[in-house]
């Protein structure tokens, strides 16, 4: 839901400073963007009630906004040099990440058997 909510805000009130994300605005709107936040938000949040082996969807969903806002930023600061802190934001979407990847790796536990 956090994906979804980053999106909303970014309808609402977008970021003052788009020096970090110019590359992405250059193929598409931030309300477009937002949007895609918004979707892949609320598709990991759906794919959570789905059984297991079934949920695998909302974890590719979380990553693949997040790499392109990562990597954006990261540019920014280098090779462009537009984004001084760049690197400090991509930084913090790649740390961002790291739970996702964890929880996808994780075992399900077992299930109880039934009592017949």
């Amino acid at each position: 839901m956090l994906w979804a909510l980053y999106g909303f805000g970014q309808l609402v009130e977008p970021l003052p400073d788009t020096r970090g994300i110019r590359l992405l605005l250059n193929l598409m709107p931030l309300d477009a963007w937002a949007c895609c936040w918004i979707v892949s938000g609320l598709l990991a949040a759906a794919s959570s009630a789905l059984p297991e082996g079934r949920d695998w969807i909302g974890f590719p969903a979380l990553l693949v906004i997040v790499v392109p806002w990562m990597l954006s930023y990261l540019v920014s600061w280098w090779p462009l040099g537009d984004n001084a802190r760049g690197w400090v934001t991509a930084l913090i979407w790649a740390v961002a990440t790291v739970p996702v990847i964890v929880v996808a790796g994780w075992r399900e536990p077992p299930r109880p058997k039934k009592l017949e």
